[in-house]
């Protein structure tokens, strides 16, 4: 009696296990039961970060347009209403630092997990950009009094050949034919300013006689160093700092700056320009209101272009960030038309035009990179689920019981 019940028991339990093996077959087929699909909310998940990312790259990108655009604007503004000094005006462009110790000290602080870098090691790196980026400012200080304002804004787009170098050497950039395509197109966007020539400018009246051609080669110069420190903030981040949030994006803005501005200081007091300020407030246009406004201007206009490229440079790359500072030189000489009288030529139309299509073919990568994301992700899901099925039915294996367990 007791033999035969055991029997019973034990045939129930191998036609439960049958059933379970199918059942889990089944769900290796592709056909899985109701509550291990979820195919729905995973995927909505993805793309809201995704939108997200984008939505945060695109207000950095908004940030870098409009500061480079304004600080350009307002640098062209401050030589035409009597503004001569090449030290003020490169202060200038580092000495809005400050600003960005207000939301420095409201983000939050490091959590506890997140790296903590040598502090000698972040002010080693933060001293030699801040000394490069105050050579290059003033570079560009003087570049800007040489060239007319258009000529100088598209010139400047050479800084993503110099760029594309830089980040291949230093950053292990990899290239692919629409970012070599975006390179070539937004360097010969730039390019293309040189056939039209810059007489039509209205700033030209204003440069001083024989010195376009200095003011090209220091744009040039002024150009590769800019592609240089580019690169540089991203082997900081990725060597030094080796964290990437908001608060370690300030404090290198911060204390490059402030490196900058040192050395702009002590060449102000150096060369003794400083004592020609008053003069040259009182012999502004518009007085000594709009003289301190103007440089306010320049001021806060390079820390948002400054802040929205390193922030594109910890999101994405160097390059990304060079390829957004060169969208907006094409878009300076629109304003340019408006602001100080300078011609709207066919050839600078060409080569707004050509510069955003280099652009768009640059974000055409990044979608691409995106979908192979995805499909790796997909295959890395369905690999997973195979195994796991394998798994299941591995664990499932019907050992027969012996006579004697049964038995007993």
């Amino acid at each position: 009696m007791d033999m035969s019940r055991a029997q019973e028991i034990q045939h129930q339990l191998t036609i439960g296990r049958l059933d379970d093996d199918s059942r889990h077959d089944q769900g290796c087929e592709g056909r899985p039961e109701p509550e291990e699909q979820e195919p729905a909310t995973p995927r909505r998940g993805k793309r809201r970060r995704g939108v997200r990312w984008w939505a945060l790259v695109a207000a950095d990108m908004l940030l870098l347009l409009w500061g480079q655009a304004m600080a350009t604007l307002l640098g062209r503004l401050y030589y035409n209403s009597g503004g001569g000094s090449m030290w003020v005006a490169t202060l200038a462009q580092s000495a809005g630092a400050p600003l960005l110790l207000v939301p420095l000290l409201l983000t939050p602080r490091a959590a506890a997990g997140e790296p903590r870098p040598a502090a000698g090691r972040v002010a080693a790196a933060c001293a030699g950009i801040g000394l490069l980026i105050g050579c290059d400012n003033l570079m560009y200080s003087y570049a800007m009094l040489y060239l007319p304002v258009s000529t100088f804004s598209l010139l400047s787009a050479s800084q993503l050949a110099f760029n594309a170098v830089t980040s291949r050497l230093l950053n292990a950039q990899r290239f692919t034919a629409p970012i070599l395509n975006s390179v070539v197109v937004l360097t010969f966007s730039a390019a293309l300013l040189s056939v039209g020539g810059s007489a039509s400018d209205g700033t030209a009246s204003r440069v001083p006689p024989g010195k376009q051609a200095l003011g090209l080669a220091l744009t040039l110069s002024a150009s590769a160093a800019y592609a240089l420190v580019l690169s540089l903030f991203e082997v900081t981040f990725d060597k030094v700092v080796r964290a990437r949030t908001l608060r370690w994006v300030l404090t290198v803005q911060v204390g490059t700056n402030v490196a900058a501005s040192a050395v702009s200081v002590a060449a102000l007091l150096a060369s003794g320009e400083w004592r020609a300020i008053p003069g040259e407030a009182a012999g502004f246009k518009g007085g000594r209101v709009t003289y301190a406004a103007t440089l306010a201007g320049i001021a806060v206009g390079w820390q948002a272009a400054t802040l929205g490229a390193v922030r594109l440079i910890t999101r994405v790359s160097s390059l990304f960030a060079s390829v957004t500072s060169t969208v907006a030189l094409p878009l300076v000489p629109i304003f340019a038309v408006v602001l100080f009288g300078d011609e709207m030529t066919g050839v600078k139309m060409v080569a707004m035009l050509i510069a955003v299509w280099g652009f768009l073919s640059y974000v055409y990568q990044h979608y691409l990179d995106d979908r192979r994301a995805a499909a790796g992700k997909e295959e890395s899901a369905r690999a997973e689920g195979i195994s796991v099925c394998a798994a299941r039915m591995a664990s499932q294996t019907i050992v027969p019981a012996r006579e004697s367990d049964v038995g007993a």
